[in-house]
């Protein structure tokens, strides 16, 4: 939902934007840019709050990324900077990407776009992708003020200076882009990132970014499993990949010392962790980090579609909430609590089952980052469907409103207040 109350539906084709009645349902007809940005393709997932709409346009032609943003209430997307790729032939997937308070990041993985697959009518083995591990992989931080890639330590040093002179954020960045925010990660495979926020040490200044994201292990056989007649194998098959099993031969010796890949508290065969979190350091170190944020026994060794309290998109946060696994199992079938201090999770569950992506609500007049709940539709195993909704603090079911048809798998939910027009 945009900050003006327009409800859209979006897929990876800009042209497969959807503008949609929320009270009916009706579609209202294709949503039209009206700026002359182009592309073909974008995040599938923009970051939205009140006031404003980010994107990613992958560029196929000139292999890099577009970042523009959108105010409330306009079609005109605005042009803020550009990421030109580090490795290739093509810009690395991005159905999703984090933002800071002040930053944009921008990923790119070894799983890349692929123009001849895109083109082809027939199925290919990773859709319209091609796997380019020799390629690189890569986080780029971009100043959300001045569109440039710039390293937080110098902006922190102009801080006495924009207080003293008065400075915008944008001079700030425009003067001080001294070395490039652009570092090497080891290799992944994502779709969902979870949140980011800006790392700052005992004085206050910015060191580095923090992004989650539910990351498969840089194995791109989870693209594979969510074909159709594996999401319809039979009850007892252990479809979904595993988190801690799953088995992955990548050769980090080429920065292996300056690299880091672990996983906490269970198996380390090939496996680096399903909830996954980068660091990347803000000082011009060529080099990021991908480590574990909890066990992945604590949310079945399977975990995405997450959601978080809306007000901490780009902030230091504790809580998320997801779709996790108990097995065996060919689709996600818990959901899950995650609470990334204490490194635990909670999880409800109901046999035969399958929910989607659960949507945090916060209470009105909340302080507290859990006060809320967590909604989710779900299709229930004699075919029918209800919502159900789940305490955000205890986890445990409150409600569940059943409706009168079924409900088919849709991974995605989205909440629209009532009241979205008053905004």
């Amino acid at each position: 939902m945009l900050g003006d109350g327009r409800v859209l539906c979006l897929t990876e084709t800009i042209k497969g934007s959807i503008q949609v009645d929320p009270d009916t349902l009706d579609t209202v007809g294709k949503f039209q840019y009206t700026d002359k940005l182009g592309g073909l393709i974008h995040s599938a997932h923009p970051i939205v709050n009140d006031t404003e709409f980010w994107t990613l346009i992958p560029d196929l032609i000139r292999p890099g990324y577009t970042v523009a943003r959108m105010d409330a209430g306009s079609n005109e997307r605005q042009f803020v900077g550009r990421v030109d790729c580090r490795g290739g032939p093509a810009p690395g997937w991005v159905h999703s990407f984090p933002v800071t308070e002040h930053y944009v990041v921008v990923p790119e993985m070894p799983l890349r776009y692929c123009a001849k697959n895109l083109l082809r009518a027939e199925p290919t083995p990773l859709y319209k992708f091609e796997w380019h591990l020799e390629s690189g992989s890569y986080m780029h931080v971009m100043c959300k003020a001045s569109g440039k890639i710039v390293s937080a330590h110098h902006l922190n040093c102009a801080f006495p200076f924009r207080d003293l002179f008065g400075w915008s954020n944008d001079d700030v960045c425009r003067s001080y882009q001294l070395k490039v925010a652009s570092v090497e990660v080891p290799p992944f495979v994502t779709f969902h990132f979870i949140n980011a926020y800006e790392e700052k040490d005992e004085e206050g200044r910015v060191t580095a970014i923090i992004a989650d994201c539910c990351e498969h292990n840089a194995n791109t056989s989870i693209l594979d499993k969510l074909r159709l007649h594996n999401l319809r194998s039979s009850t007892g098959q252990d479809v979904l990949p595993d988190a801690r099993y799953t088995h992955t031969n990548h050769d980090y010796s080429r920065h292996s010392n300056l690299l880091r890949c672990t996983c906490t508290g269970a198996d380390d065969r090939g496996s680096r962790c399903r909830v996954g979190r980068f660091r990347i350091p803000l000082d011009g170190s060529p080099f990021g980090e991908l480590e574990t944020a909890l066990d992945p026994e604590q949310h079945g060794r399977g975990m995405d579609m997450c959601s978080i309290n809306p007000a901490y998109v780009g902030k230091e946060y504790r809580y998320a909430y997801a779709c996790g696994a108990r097995r065996p199992c060919n689709f996600p079938n818990t959901l899950t609590k995650v609470d990334l201090v204490e490194g635990t999770a909670k999880n409800w569950y109901e046999e035969g089952s399958v929910p989607s992506e659960p949507f945090f609500v916060p209470r009105p007049g909340a302080v507290e980052e859990d006060d809320g709940v967590a909604i989710s539709m779900v299709s229930a195993k004699d075919g029918s469907g209800y919502a159900v909704v789940l305490d955000g603090k205890t986890f445990e079911e409150i409600a569940r409103a059943k409706f009168p048809y079924g409900l088919p798998y849709g991974l995605h939910c989205c909440w629209v207040p009532r009241n979205r027009n008053s905004k």
